[in-house]
């Protein structure tokens, strides 16, 4: 199948509204945020975080939005070497294909020329997810439980992180 990725801009906002609603319509347990509270921001307010953060989409062959990945760095004064993925969902027609590796490997590449880590949160019962992650470089380092509560079930999530500045598979601990 064929795909290409690319950074989002603000003029892509009504397809990314519509990918993300869809994305916490169909696995709510995956992300912190109801589909009822995104579907409530405005129009203004997308745009804003997509200028303050750097989105990566997959684009299907038709040309449809079928993926995206949200990059943001930190930016307390001791953070600023930190960033994080956020908002990761590929569409089920997409999966399988390569598109959610080089979508993530995308926002990574961004990711160097600002910090020297990367970290991700990820549903510890999410096992294709983390199994991406893994394939994409990232270890898990923790777990915070009952991070999430979405429809009274408490969600565990693993905390992962890629170092940049090492060599791929090695650990700080190594």
């Amino acid at each position: 199948m064929s795909f290409a990725i690319r950074r989002l801009t603000p003029d892509d906002v009504d397809a990314y509204r519509a990918i993300r609603l869809e994305a916490l319509t169909v696995s709510p347990e995956s992300y912190g945020t109801a589909p009822e509270s995104f579907a409530a921001r405005s129009i203004v307010s997308l745009q804003k975080q997509m200028q303050q953060m750097a989105f990566f989409g997959v684009i299907a062959a038709d040309g449809a939005l079928s993926g995206i990945v949200a990059y943001g760095r930190d930016d307390g004064e001791r953070e600023t070497h930190r960033g994080w993925l956020m908002q990761v969902y590929v569409r089920p027609s997409m999966r399988g294909t390569g598109a959610a590796l080089a979508m993530m490997e995308a926002a990574v590449d961004h990711a160097r020329s600002e910090v020297i880590q990367v970290h991700l949160m990820v549903g510890a019962h999410n096992a294709p997810a983390i199994r991406l992650y893994q394939k994409a470089g990232f270890t898990t380092y923790g777990t915070d439980p009952r991070c999430l509560l979405v429809n009274g079930r408490y969600i565990d999530e693993h905390m992962m992180v890629r170092f940049l500045d090492e060599a791929p598979g090695k650990t700080q601990n190594d």
